[in-house]
């Protein structure tokens, strides 16, 4: 049985456990608790951030590293298009841009604005960070000006991973989304497996 630690980011891998029809268990990790409080997952992942997952002798961290990791351990799966699908490019580009592009300039700007001093939540780096989005967030709309999903016309384990980002941004960096992007992430979370994820995730949920 595999078994994700925490919520977050491992709202992708629980959305893509739910996709591929894996059994899987969920492991709360209290972030906002203090992980120091949480010796327990600080075994699993002694840097102490979220998500971990453990699939028998197998731990791993890094939301897109695990993603990889599932579908080609529990594979092959359409969500991965194999290396001579003509897809493939695009399909791994915006699976890490997801994150290394988007979630993390957001995520900055999300600390700024709601966790730094009052007199220090519009400065440079959360300006930097949303500027940095933006222009990441371009790649995106571009692509979905001539295709439904990132990768072309069939949904992917990136729309998981862009989807998320996007998410994030517009709940919590107060970031604005175009039509194009609106009605892209409306037909992914319409998807039965988005669904039963987000019914599984009572923190991600609320």
């Amino acid at each position: 049985m595999i078994t994700v630690f925490g919520e977050g980011r491992g709202f992708r891998v629980v959305w893509l456990l739910e996709e591929m029809g894996l059994a899987y268990k969920l492991r709360p990790v209290d972030l906002l608790a203090g992980v120091e409080n949480d010796p327990e997952y600080l075994k699993i992942n002694p840097a102490g951030f979220i998500p971990a997952i453990q699939d028998g002798a197998t731990t791993m961290v890094e939301s897109i590293a695990i993603m990889q990791y599932l579908m080609a351990r529990y594979g092959p799966t359409p969500l991965a298009p194999e290396s001579h699908d003509p897809a493939f490019a695009l399909y791994l580009q915006f699976l890490h841009l997801g994150e290394a592009g988007l979630a993390v300039p957001a995520n900055a700007v999300l600390v700024a604005r709601h966790f730094a001093p009052e007199n220090e939540r519009d400065n440079f780096l959360a300006r930097w960070a949303l500027q940095t989005f933006e222009s990441r967030l371009g790649l995106v709309t571009r692509q979905l000006a001539h295709s439904d999903y990132l990768a072309g016309e069939t949904f992917t384990a990136a729309d998981i991973s862009v989807t998320y980002a996007l998410g994030l941004a517009a709940r919590h960096a107060n970031v604005q989304l175009g039509a194009i992007e609106q009605a892209y992430i409306a037909r992914n979370t319409e998807r039965d497996a988005y669904q039963r994820a987000m019914k599984a995730l009572n923190a991600t949920k609320e």
